[in-house]
């Protein structure tokens, strides 16, 4: 693909709407189709977003759960935008951080969402095997932080593995289901799993 090609199919109309709107990234029309649908986020809500960067989704939840609710965020890049009080960014490894240290002074979270993705390849099994470790790093995180009656919410490239990890969610949680929003470009791999009522 040329680089004019390429620059054209990323600046679609979901690049245009976020930059028009004053959000960080495309990526938070994704997070708006799934919460529309699946009722994810509510005032007052506790969220854990993990890979935070550019910084859609914590505007998003930001907006959702009020200054009443709680949001923290943790990256390995620095974001570049203003954050309201109600959230804080870290920066930091999601594969290195201890879960702890994102709570603070919180007893627990009540939404964890992550749409992490590893640095590609190009080699679609090493990119689907890498997106599963990060999926299940963030099953891990929110083990350590939900209580009961929590929801999740991931990217995952589906592929080899895929499954073990889905059986993996609903042994967790009561209601899961997957997701591929509009704004997610076709050709791509990845899907969420939204996942509901922890057990």
């Amino acid at each position: 693909m040329s680089r004019f090609r390429d620059r054209r199919h990323r600046h679609d109309r979901f690049f245009k709407k976020a930059k028009k709107e004053k959000f960080a990234s495309r990526a938070i029309y994704k997070l708006q189709t799934i919460d529309e649908r699946f009722q994810i986020l509510k005032p007052g809500l506790r969220v854990l977003d993990l890979g935070c960067w550019p910084g859609g989704w914590l505007q998003y939840c930001a907006d959702k759960v009020g200054p009443e609710g709680r949001v923290v965020g943790i990256d390995r890049a620095v974001l570049g935008i203003a954050l309201p009080g109600h959230v804080t960014a870290h920066q930091g490894d999601v594969l290195e951080v201890e879960s702890r240290t994102l709570l603070a002074d919180l007893e627990a979270f009540d939404v964890v969402i992550s749409d992490m993705a590893p640095d590609t390849s190009g080699i679609r099994h090493a990119d689907v095997a890498r997106s599963i470790t990060l999926v299940e790093r963030a099953l891990e995180m929110a083990d350590e932080t939900q209580q009961p009656g929590a929801a999740f919410v991931a990217k995952i490239f589906v592929g080899s593995g895929f499954d073990d990890v889905l059986q993996r969610v609903k042994q967790t949680y009561r209601r899961v289901k997957m997701n591929k929003p509009e704004a997610s470009r076709k050709e791509s791999m990845e899907q969420y799993i939204v996942a509901r009522e922890r057990k």
